[in-house]
């Protein structure tokens, strides 16, 4: 396959996080996400739209998934352990596994933003989500940060 054809690839909407979490850094209940790298194996990508008001994740870091974010249209706020960045068509950010440096991106202007992000989707990747005190992996699902027992979905 060369091209992919976005009408055929199927469009995720909104979050799986645990429901009192979904908009702490914006709604990531609004996002749509669609994975674009269909047959490989090294790596995987999604192509994000992020509407106005919209975040493409809470902030978060990897353990063992370096993460790359292209951003393709629009405009984005980077939210980092540094602060903000403003983020355009064309510009690019890096996130190495295992560097404690948590990152969202979320649209704060009038206009819809698209991005791709680029990691390999590990097994034995842990995500951590110090804003609010969880942390995630494959196999544990969303747990608590300071006593590891699943996180409630509530309201």
């Amino acid at each position: 396959m060369s091209k992919v054809d976005l009408s055929q690839v199927p469009v995720r909407t909104g979050s799986r996080y645990p429901k009192q979490f979904q908009h702490a850094n914006g709604d990531t209940t609004l996002r749509e996400a669609q994975a674009v790298a269909p047959g490989l194996t090294a790596f995987g990508a999604n192509r994000v739209l992020l509407p106005p008001g919209a975040a493409s994740s809470l902030r978060h870091y990897h353990s063992e998934e370096d993460e790359l974010v292209i951003v393709i249209s629009g405009e984005l706020v980077m939210l980092t352990n540094a602060g903000e960045t403003p983020m355009r068509a064309g510009d690019i950010a890096s996130f190495p596994k295992g560097v404690a440096n948590a990152h969202c991106f979320v649209n704060r202007s009038s206009a819809p933003a698209v991005l791709i992000a680029i990691g390999d989707n590990r097994d034995d990747d842990v995500w951590f989500y110090p804003d609010v005190g969880m942390r995630g992996s494959p196999a544990t699902g969303y747990v608590s940060i300071e006593t590891g027992l699943p996180i409630p979905d509530s309201e």
